[in-house]
């Protein structure tokens, strides 16, 4: 047997012996510096095999890994104007593996409309793709276009989420069922599409799964008073906030509504938090917000009604952790914030403490004081609060006509 045809483990077992025999403590000390040979070889293999990264298991059985670059791989990623520095460095194992399908991916994409430039972002991004077979990517391009638009659109998606595009082909099945699950939802097409690229372990798993939660969302929706006219759009609608709201447990949401109710809050304003952004209350657990409540409230020393009020206005106080909230508590304090302010505008918890500070001295600059006027000029996005300060510049630089104030005269 030649020593190319070695496998990794009679390579170890023919380097350990040959160094056994020619090392100087094997021939001075016979058997004793034998056994102290072993010991240190046996520990520095243990020691390199630590420093080796695993593979992915859904790779290994359809790729071999090899101890120098596949120089096809390399070669047509060179050709693809791929940036190879970045691959060795954040997947170096990709350039390993054997087979790999470089250019029978990349003239897929080219068929979709994809540019020569954004076909190389996508390799640099997920260099895993090459190895997917032909026949599963072009298997995963009728899928997809079951439910996208356009190839165009397509090819958006998959620039943009390509580790959902280029998934094993082990979960086809349950991704042609789950669509055809949502599809029977009447749930508009655009929705599938970005649910499968935002969430597309939800697409993997059995369509049984999903279903039970669906079904678990409508009984609650049901149950606290929706109405079976809207349903399609609240379940529409919360799906592509919280794409991820399908993979919790049914239980987490009974018991999470559950703990609301004991708490005061009413079948309306429950229904109300359900379908706030994020569906949020598919993310917590009563023990977390029992402490999350208990603090916030200890804090601001406000009552359970205004403590349930601010709870409707802003939910951040159900799923903020304490020490996020501490941070922001004591931020607006330092700025000269009351409690009281926060209890009339608790969105302001909303925004991270450089945010406040910076929109406080913007606001500064065109004359008003968040520590006399109201936090609502703090608050919504980057573009909202944009709109607010060219508000405030136009009232500063062209001020109201008092008709009451008395004329000057000139002298």
């Amino acid at each position: 047997m030649t020593h190319e045809k070695l496998t990794v483990e009679e390579e170890l077992s023919f380097i350990t012996k040959r160094n056994i025999r020619s090392h100087p403590l094997t021939a001075a000390k016979g058997h004793q510096g034998c056994s102290s040979m072993l010991r240190l070889i046996t520990s520095s293999l243990c020691l390199r095999c630590q420093r080796v990264p695993a593979l992915p298991l859904n790779l290994r059985p359809c790729a071999t890994l090899s101890s120098e670059e596949n120089q096809q791989t390399v070669e047509a990623l060179y050709d693809l104007s791929v940036d190879i520095q970045k691959v060795r460095q954040l997947k170096g194992w990709v350039l390993h593996q054997t087979p790999a399908y470089t250019r029978e991916v990349a003239d897929l994409l080219k068929d979709m409309g994809a540019s020569g430039s954004v076909i190389a972002r996508i390799l640099a991004l997920h260099p895993e793709s090459v190895l997917c077979h032909p026949e599963q990517v072009q298997a995963q391009r009728e899928l997809w276009m079951s439910v996208c638009p356009s190839q165009r659109e397509l090819v958006g998606i998959i620039e943009k989420f390509p580790a959902s595009f280029f998934t094993s082909s082990s979960h086809h099945d349950s991704q042609r069922d789950n669509i055809a699950y949502f599809q029977s939802l009447n749930l508009n097409k655009r929705i599938v599409t970005k649910f499968m690229a935002s969430a597309p372990q939800s697409f993997s798993r059995p369509v049984e799964q999903n279903q039970l939660m669906v079904q678990t969302l409508q009984q609650a929706y049901r149950e606290l008073g929706g109405e079976e006219a809207n349903m399609k759009i609240w379940l529409q609608k919360l799906l592509s906030q919280n794409p991820f709201v399908l993979l919790k447990p049914p239980e987490v949401l009974r018991q999470n509504l559950l703990f609301l109710r004991d708490r005061g809050f009413s079948t309306v304003q429950l229904l109300r938090l359900l379908s706030k952004l994020r569906g949020f209350v598919t993310e917590l657990n009563p023990d977390s917000m029992r402490h999350t409540l208990a603090f916030s409230q200890e804090t601001m020393g406000c009552s359970d009604q205004e403590l349930q009020d601010m709870v409707l206005s802003c939910p951040a106080l159900l799923y903020y952790p304490e020490e996020i909230l501490s941070e922001r508590f004591n931020g607006l304090h330092g700025a000269g914030i009351s409690m009281s302010q926060i209890i009339e505008t608790p969105t302001v918890l909303e925004l991270t403490t450089q945010i406040i500070n910076y929109r406080i001295q913007r606001l500064k600059a065109y004359g008003y004081d968040v520590r006399t006027g109201s936090l609502q000029a703090l608050n919504g996005t980057k573009k909202d609060f944009e709109v607010s300060c060219g508000k405030l510049q136009i009232r500063r630089e062209r001020p109201m006509f008092n008709p009451v104030a008395p004329l000057r005269d000139e002298d």
